[in-house]
């Protein structure tokens, strides 16, 4: 079981545009829930794991994750602009020597290039787009001179929580010949400010395709009214909601994490008001690093003579034929 070290200090880190969004008279406050230190977060459970996606199982060289065989996790920062009090590597993040080396950074792309099979790199952390311009330049350069890696995907609280970050200098370090993706962790419509889709703007005007990323979280968006407006609006501002995900067995986050049914209900709740666009896959991370898996609710049943019944969104059954044994090929 995780134990919190004796004298262990919880700290709030926000930025000034975070800051600006917080009611700090209000710990309800959605984005007072997501940032600011709560003691719940010293109750830790026994089925709560420091490492809960299993990173370290995964780790090939410093920077490398290499979970799935198409695709790597590059970490250039392992350090973030806030302290999201949900992250699954909350205990994990370093407050010293956060930034990847030239070396290390040589040494890793190295790596991806021994490994053939890896067909998409995905830049996270930490806070990728927080790496210096200098690295950042360095690494998606030499991404770019790889020939099997098809795709860039960068995973990235920037656009949220320092909108300001997004200037003309990153574009260029990023629009190079591969394409690049950039997902957008994004859990509640009040952190959509004007200085946000100002900056999606920015992304989407430069040819960068967006997606969003959002936690499932107890006292923030947890119910359908708030995941409704949440993802009619990042389509708004030209974002595709990609991933609903299920709140990690981090410790100390029992507060915020929702039962898997209370999850596939709300999915369930969503599919009969909001437009197919508008919809994430809602996702669990098992425990230990055996992988994402979908696990919205099922549509379809069988009944004892093995016929097919579906569900429609207003809960009402329906026989759906089975292939015809007079199929012509």
């Amino acid at each position: 079981m995780f134990r919190v070290e004796e004298g262990y200090e919880l700290k709030n880190k926000i930025t000034p545009a975070i800051k600006a969004l917080i009611d700090e008279k209000d710990s309800s406050d959605p984005i007072y829930r997501q940032f600011i230190v709560n003691e719940k977060e010293l109750n830790i459970l026994e089925e709560e794991i420091e490492d809960p996606i299993g990173d370290d199982r995964f780790s090939k060289v410093k920077g490398i994750i290499h979970r799935y065989p198409d695709r790597a996790l590059l970490i250039p920062k392992r350090d973030c602009l806030v302290g999201c009090r949900f992250c699954f590597r909350k205990w994990k993040l370093p407050e010293k020597n956060t930034e990847l080396t030239e070396q290390e950074i040589y040494d890793a792309i190295e790596y991806i290039k021994q490994t053939p099979e890896i067909w998409e790199v995905i830049l996270t952390g930490g806070e990728p787009l927080a790496t210096s311009e200098k690295k950042l330049e360095l690494i998606i350069g030499l991404l770019n001179k790889i020939d099997h890696v098809k795709m860039i995907r960068i995973h990235s609280r920037v656009p949220i929580v320092a909108p300001e970050k997004i200037t003309p200098k990153l574009i260029n370090i990023l629009k190079k010949d591969k394409p690049v993706w950039i997902v957008i962790h994004c859990n509640h419509a009040k952190e959509i400010t004007t200085e946000v889709k100002r900056g999606c703007k920015t992304f989407v005007e430069a040819g960068i395709p967006l997606l969003s990323q959002t936690a499932l979280l107890e006292g923030v968006n947890a119910n359908v009214e708030a995941l409704d407006e949440l993802f009619r609006k990042l389509i708004t501002i030209s974002v595709k909601p990609y991933y609903l995900h299920h709140c990690d067995l981090v410790p100390g986050t029992s507060h915020f994490r929702t039962s898997i049914k209370q999850g596939q209900n709300l999915m369930k709740a969503l599919r009969g008001r909001l437009s197919g666009i508008c919809q994430p896959t809602y996702v669990l991370d098992i425990p230990n690093g055996y992988g994402k898996i979908p696990i919205g609710p099922n549509y379809v049943t069988y009944d004892s003579n093995e016929d097919i019944i579906v569900t429609d969104y207003k809960e009402n059954q329906h026989d759906y034929p089975p292939i015809s044994k007079d199929k012509k090929a």
